[in-house]
């Protein structure tokens, strides 16, 4: 992080960066050089560092409302190098007051906008109070008070104040006779004048007293603010632990859920090679039968929809001249049936009543229709087996019945267009 000091008139006293270092140092690098005012920043909104610097030094931010750029933070520093043409600029040459890297340049720019914030109020508290008789330390109070938030009016009336009080509670009048007569002896001169030397003394002992323990209160408040920015410190440290507990946490969580996820999918794989197994075994059973030639396998459809006709195929891989048993024909109508007709199977075996729609279907294909009751059907796990002869009986017995019932329709059609032309001819 980069810092950069400025005091009440612009002037640059300290342009430093850090890194990885401690609040404390940082606290104790800035109260160095006095107390702080004003902390500005040039990040939009102030880092949480940036609002523990100031609880800690018990002083305000200025922070920008927007985002500043980095072009705006270059034109203001090199606007402030040039104005220091008696101070070396380069980076080879180190200054305090220079910056030397992106970091205090940064924060120089930053500082630099918050005093030109300021820089015309500040002046012109200067000139206000000339007329005053104030000193220095008197006019920073006010400025200071100013930069707090407190109304210029009101800071002087408070400073005046004060000075008043001070004057007033130092007695002058042991000094009336020698103003009011002038031409007393000098005996009687250093009569009056020997007490007020001896309350001057007194009082510059006193003064040395007070200054001496404000700079012991000083360095109390400095070793305060030291060990409240220890204990911030473990705060967040104890705060990022806490943190990366919890991160620790999630992360072991969200293998415990990889690995459920992954045993679950081990489970799924078990069971479908034991589902290919058994299908395997089954295929391998229906290879051998249709070796042999007395009985025929017969493959399962369990539902007479889309859906079902496509995992038996799938299982069974059915094909041209097999021999199929729908075991539920409810649901399928036409188009199911013509999916069966594209497979070209040589008979599809019924274990209830079929839809019309469905049985023209086959019908027109000429593919068998057979009543579960007159073959002899065999289970046997999960396919079927049928007599061959039983089988062949029951197509042949059907074939007959459809040629049949063709005839019986071509002859009804035969004997309609005659009466048409009968009657016809009777019109005529």
């Amino acid at each position: 992080m980069g810092l950069a000091i400025l005091d009440l008139d612009g002037n640059v006293l300290s342009v430093k960066s850090f890194k990885e270092t401690s609040r404390s140092e940082v606290v104790s690098h800035i109260m160095r050089y006095g107390k702080a005012v004003l902390i500005s920043t040039d990040v939009y909104p102030h880092p949480k560092m940036v609002k523990k610097l100031s609880s800690t030094l018990k002083s305000r931010i200025d922070a920008p409302n927007k985002f500043i750029s980095v072009e705006s933070k270059i034109e203001t520093v090199e606007t402030y190098l040039k104005s220091k043409s008696c101070s070396p600029i380069s980076k080879v040459v180190h200054s305090d007051e220079i910056p030397q890297n992106a970091h205090e340049r940064d924060a120089l720019a930053a500082a630099l906008k918050t005093y030109k914030k300021y820089q015309n109020k500040l002046q012109n508290i200067s000139k206000r109070t000339k007329k005053l008789n104030l000193s220095n330390f008197e006019v920073d109070t006010i400025r200071v008070m100013f930069l707090q938030g407190i109304p210029v009016s009101k800071a002087i009336e408070d400073v005046l104040e004060s000075k008043k009080q001070a004057e007033d509670d130092f007695d002058f009048s042991v000094t009336e006779p020698y103003l009011v007569n002038n031409q007393e002896s000098s005996e009687e001169y250093l009569e009056l004048i020997g007490p007020l030397k001896n309350k001057i003394k007194s009082q510059e002992n006193q003064i040395k007293n007070l200054k001496k323990k404000s700079r012991a209160l000083a360095d109390e408040l400095a070793q305060a603010h030291m060990e409240i920015s220890k204990m911030n410190q473990k705060v967040d440290d104890l705060h990022y632990q806490y943190s990366r507990g919890l991160l620790e946490k999630k992360k072991v969580a969200s293998k415990i859920a990889i690995i459920k996820d992954l045993q679950e999918k081990i489970r799924n794989e078990k069971k479908l090679r034991i589902e290919l197994k058994e299908n395997l075994t089954a295929i391998k059973n229906v290879k051998s039968l249709e070796i042999s030639k007395g009985v025929v396998p017969v493959k399962i459809i369990e539902s007479f929809t889309r859906e079902g006709l496509k995992d038996a195929c799938e299982y069974w891989k059915i094909k041209k001249g097999d021999v199929v048993f729908l075991k539920n024909s409810k649901g399928g109508g036409s188009h199911t049936a013509s999916l069966i007709s594209q497979r070209e199977v040589r008979a599809v075996i019924l274990n209830d009543k079929i839809s019309h729609p469905a049985a023209e279907e086959f019908e027109k294909n000429m593919i068998p229709l057979l009543d579960v009751d007159s073959v002899d059907l065999n289970m046997i796990d999960k396919f079927a087996v049928v007599g061959t002869y039983s089988l062949q009986k029951q197509i042949e017995n059907w074939e007959n019945h459809v040629k049949n019932k063709i005839a019986s329709e071509d002859r009804k059609k035969l004997l309609n267009v005659i009466d048409e032309y009968r009657a016809k001819r009777r019109r005529s």
